[in-house]
């Protein structure tokens, strides 16, 4: 899908040249979130990056933000690499395009499945998983893997809730073979989309169709399991988890239900979707943790006040939400690396962005660490790690449009009310336990595939040392 813009030249980075366009020389193919966020000085709200073949249209202020995160005259579009995705998940509700029937089937199924009372069942399991994830990290006799850890808990985390399927991620130091299925096939989708935009790209594309099969298939195998799983246990069994509410409800206004193929692509979504975006939030907020005692110590004394001393306690369904200072570490935490880093929108009729037409199916890009980090509305340290940008005084005073690390309208991601009590509760648990010191020679490396996630950062954990009580 060529993203025309009706021919119209717009802004761009210096520099550009005639084949490459505006990719610049010597830089990481495999970072391009961070190249770009490079680059944003200078540059206007609306603006774009030619790769080749390819234009990519972005909008990196908030107020822009505000005008395509209107669903009366917008709607979600799939960028190149979501839509690479489509080979693995197909319709599921990430890749889906809003106007296929099982997107409304499946998001109307879906969405009470992450109701309050819904989310009380799940609290519990959570609380089970963090029990294996605390106890490996006391274990521990040197510096733990900081994302490794979170991403194996998190994964395990979602099987459990959405599936009732246990990958028994903390019975072996071996990465699931999903999580390395998956990885594989989000760096794909991005590989593919760059190859997209070469001269040759359709040609270098059909050479990866062997890869592909490869990926597909090994993807393949855990919703068949997962599924064969609870269809054994028969409909009785059912709760109101995801698996129970796909296989066995009928969408209320039609009747309809959702085929088996979908049902495999929703199960691959949510593994993804539910488990590598929240491990990354939380792998980051450790590590602005880590790198402001301040902050730390603001978190520890909440968790004192709310859980008492006991170290091994665990927070309550109701005690979730009391942790407000940890929940504003995080929301930081998502405004200046949001893991999801972008979104793409479409008009559904003609318009004016930025001063430019744009039609329907044009599309561009939310830039999410731009908007996040408009000095307009962040003010000129926008940078700069703050917590106390998310008091509700703050809240109230700043656009709604200015902080979207889930998305927006309709299309937002349908379990965000779910990683963020299983990110507070995580990073409760962990802050109250643990006394947790980096390395202070490390720097933050932060690794790409579609989603963001800090590499090669580990933490060295001990147990805290109370006033009163003996070290």
């Amino acid at each position: 899908m060529r993203n025309s813009w009706s021919g119209q030249s717009l802004p761009h980075p210096p520099g550009r040249r005639r084949l490459h366009g505006d990719i610049e020389k010597d830089v990481d193919p495999r970072t391009p979130v961070q190249n770009l966020m490079r680059r944003l000085d200078g540059l206007p709200p609306l603006f774009e990056i030619r790769a080749y073949r390819e234009r990519f249209v972005f909008a990196g202020g908030a107020e822009l933000s505000g005008q395509v995160c209107d669903d009366a005259t917008f709607d979600k579009a799939l960028a190149p690499a979501v839509r690479t995705l489509r080979t693995f998940a197909a319709d599921g509700l990430f890749t889906a395009y809003t106007h296929e029937r099982n997107w409304q089937v499946a998001h109307d199924l879906l969405v009470p499945a992450f109701s309050r009372p819904a989310m009380r069942g799940y609290h519990e399991t959570m609380n089970a998983v963090a029990d294996d994830f605390v106890a490996k990290w006391s274990a521990a006799e040197g510096p733990v893997d900081v994302s490794g850890d979170l991403t194996r808990m998190t994964l395990e985390t979602i099987g459990r809730t959405a599936f009732g399927h246990s990958f028994g991620t903390f019975a072996t130091q071996q990465t699931d073979p999903y999580v390395v299925a998956m990885v594989d096939s989000l760096r794909y989708a991005q590989l593919a989309a760059a190859l997209w935009t070469l001269p040759l790209g359709p040609v270098f594309t059909r050479r990866q169709n062997r890869r592909t099969r490869d990926i597909r298939g090994r993807l393949g195998a855990i919703p068949d399991a997962i599924i064969a799983e609870r269809v054994a246990l028969g409909p009785r069994e059912v709760g109101e988890d995801l698996l129970g509410r796909m296989l066995y409800h009928a969408h209320a206004p039609t009747g309809a239900r959702l085929d088996a193929e979908n049902i495999r692509s929703q199960i691959l979504t949510f593994l993804t979707a539910g488990h590598e975006t929240t491990s990354g939030a939380v792998s980051f907020a450790l590590w602005f943790l880590t790198r402001h005692p301040d902050v730390l110590a603001r978190a520890q004394a909440e968790t004192e006040e709310i859980l008492g001393p006991n170290p091994d306690a665990r927070p309550s369904f109701e005690q979730v939400p009391k942790f407000r200072y940890l929940r504003r570490v995080l929301d930081e935490t998502l405004r200046l690396w949001p893991t999801a880093p972008g979104f793409a929108r479409t008009p559904r009729a003609p318009t004016t962005v930025g001063g430019y037409a744009m039609m329907p199916g044009d599309w561009l890009i939310v830039f999410l660490p731009g908007v996040h980090r408009d000095p307009g509305v962040w003010g000129p340290y926008a940078d700069r790690f703050d917590p106390d940008n998310f008091l509700p005084e703050r809240v109230r005073a700043r656009p709604a449009h200015a902080y979207r690390p889930f998305g927006t309208g309709m299309r937002a991601c349908i379990g965000r009310q779910f990683a963020i009590h299983e990110a507070v509760l995580v990073l409760a648990r962990l802050v109250h336990r643990f006394e947790l010191t980096a390395d202070a020679a490390y720097d933050l490396a932060v690794t790409e595939r579609l989603t963001l996630m800090p590499t090669g950062f580990g933490l060295t954990v001990r147990p805290r040392v109370r006033v009163g009580q003996p070290a």
